[in-house]
């Protein structure tokens, strides 16, 4: 029988670095470890070998250690510390057996009577009576290796460590749901550092029993395989990832799941991994993209946002709001892929639903999806020039769209797109006969929204200094889209100024003067703005 813990595993003394507590399993002699860390390394080593899948399992081991003192010794850590892990070779796990041998997990000793009797109170966790000892204590060392994995130093020490066999071993004979939700945790906080990336990938069958893990019906195993693909395909060896997901078969199953689950996390975590997909390099795009468009990916993420929608408009629900710009993050993605951005730019459904979402008035809630809605909308502006003039008639529209500006302040791109948008807009009005009665209301909204537009103009000048002058085709583009759009707000209000209709002008005014200094204020904030970018060779007049 292992002898009662008499020393917490978490080093209080940093002298006492290579001596482990008496209730760990012993280290070779002649094992030194190099890791700057207050985690005891043959304490984590210990951890490992207590998710081993075995055969035959020896009652006189460490696995009776009570789960929750096993939970509360690993956690009680302290700063850790970064510095490279170069443990000595021979530091793998020193298990009695040769080879990883399985056996299911959910074997093992019944304490559950003496418990009871005892009056032994358990961790909440464990609340099903069912559920073996053996299950609970794995599941409480397998978490306490889950919040490690958090660490570059741990996730490093791990995987030389036969982490990552032992995490393949129990994906693969556990039929606990709760055991493969742990390993695929572990697994996605190991695949976020680059050195523990790398071994997951070069590891044999490894993501490929991780896809096969898609086509449980566990809703928490689900997000956790979404979130390692997710991981996998951000980091640098998506490559191997996508060929492992590429089967029809396989993407099948993941627009099935983000089309039929009623789980707010699921559906977040699997349009997660189609914009991961989406956002991938080029050969993963190529590799995954043409069979999703063919099992209706931009069908399905019209749906989707429909739905969304229509929850939106009738109740504010807080956990929707992130699934919302998932999904609109995901459909604009698609609009800028060349071979694919038809199926979105040429939809109206989508082109009305964004341009709802512009037109909201109360926008605090849900203020990154009206951002990535603007910059939608400019996407599909450029494939879709003659959109523009339905929206250009339309004030809610103008007024939605300027509200998005202190938002989009330290978003570059979403102020160039809001600016692409204004420029595309005015320019309709002014191609159009605008009679005074939508002067007057073009001209009222501009004016009530002037702090907004000269705020940003400002930091646009900052921002512009700040590019040393830098040319570029792009900052280029962006300049003369915002120079546009205020040569129309110019004309629209020095069209007003030197109207002869003063009825309409005291119509606007009434009783408060501001409103006129505004105006004058708007149109001195333009002309100052587009001196200051004359490179641009535009000259505005002065008003009258």
């Amino acid at each position: 029988m292992a002898p009662e813990p008499d020393s917490n595993p978490i080093k209080e003394d940093e002298d006492d670095d290579n001596v482990a507590p008496s209730h760990h399993p012993s280290a070779p002699s002649d094992e030194l470890f190099s890791i700057s860390t207050t985690v005891d390394p043959s304490y984590i080593i210990s951890l490992i070998r207590k998710l081993l899948p075995r055969d035959v399992k020896n009652d006189h081991d460490s696995d009776g250690v009570d789960a929750c003192n096993a939970s509360n010794q690993g956690l009680k850590t302290n700063h850790m510390k970064e510095s490279v892990v170069s443990p000595c070779e021979d530091e793998m796990l020193n298990s009695s057996h040769d080879k990883i041998e399985t056996m299911d997990t959910l074997d093992g000793f019944d304490e559950l009577a003496r418990q009871e009797k005892t009056g032994e109170v358990s961790c909440s966790r464990f609340e099903d009576s069912s559920i073996s000892v053996r299950e609970k204590a794995w599941e409480e060392y397998g978490c306490i290796l889950w919040d490690l994995a958090a660490s570059r130093i741990h996730a490093e020490f791990m995987v030389q460590n036969l982490m990552l066999e032992v995490l393949l071993a129990s994906l693969i004979v556990s039929q606990s749901t709760r055991v493969t939700e742990i390993s695929l945790g572990i697994l996605g906080n190991l695949v976020c550092h680059e050195i523990p990336m790398k071994q997951i990938a070069s590891t044999d069958k490894l993501i490929e029993i991780v896809v096969d893990q898609l086509f449980l019906d566990d809703t928490p195993c689900l997000c956790e395989a979404c979130r390692l693909l997710t991981l996998g395909l951000q980091g640098s060896e998506c490559v191997i990832w996508a060929k492992a997901l590429q089967s029809e078969h396989n993407l099948c199953r993941v627009i099935w799941v983000a089309e039929n689950t009623l789980n707010p996390q699921l559906l977040e975590k699997s349009i997660g991994l189609l914009l991961a997909i989406l956002e991938s390099q080029q050969e993963v795009v190529s590799i995954l993209l043409p069979t999703l468009m063919n099992l209706g990916l931009s069908s399905l993420l019209i749906n989707l946002l429909t739905f969304e929608m229509s929850k939106l408009a009738s109740e504010r629900i807080p956990e929707r709001y992130s699934i919302l710009d998932l999904i609109l993050r995901t459909i604009e993605a698609l609009s800028v892929l060349d071979d694919y951005s038809q199926d979105i730019c040429s939809n109206k459904e989508v082109f009305r639903l964004v341009s709802d979402l512009v037109r909201l008035p109360d926008k605090v809630e849900v203020a990154n999806s009206c951002i990535t809605a603007a910059v939608l909308i400019a996407n599909i502006l450029i494939d879709a020039a003659d959109l523009a003039s339905e929206i250009s008639q339309d004030l809610p529209f103008l007024e939605g769209l300027l509200d998005i500006f202190p938002f989009a302040s330290d978003d570059p791109e979403a102020r160039s797109a809001l600016w692409s948008i204004m420029a595309r807009l005015l320019v309709q009005v002014q191609e159009s006969e605008i009679s005074s009665s939508s002067l007057q209301q073009y001209v009222s909204v501009l004016v009530s929204k002037s702090d907004l537009i000269e705020d940003d103009l400002l930091d646009h000048q900052l921002d512009d200094s700040n590019e040393n002058n830098v040319s570029s085709i792009t900052s280029a583009a962006k300049q003369n889209a915002r120079t546009t759009a205020l040569r129309g707000i110019f004309n629209i209000l020095n069209q007003w100024t030197t109207s002869k209709d003063c009825d309409m002008k005291n119509n606007l005014m009434g009783a408060d003067h501001d409103n006129g200094e505004n105006v004058e204020r708007l149109l001195n904030c333009c002309r100052k703005y587009t001196e200051i970018s004359s490179g641009l060779g535009l000259c505005l007049p002065k008003s009258a």
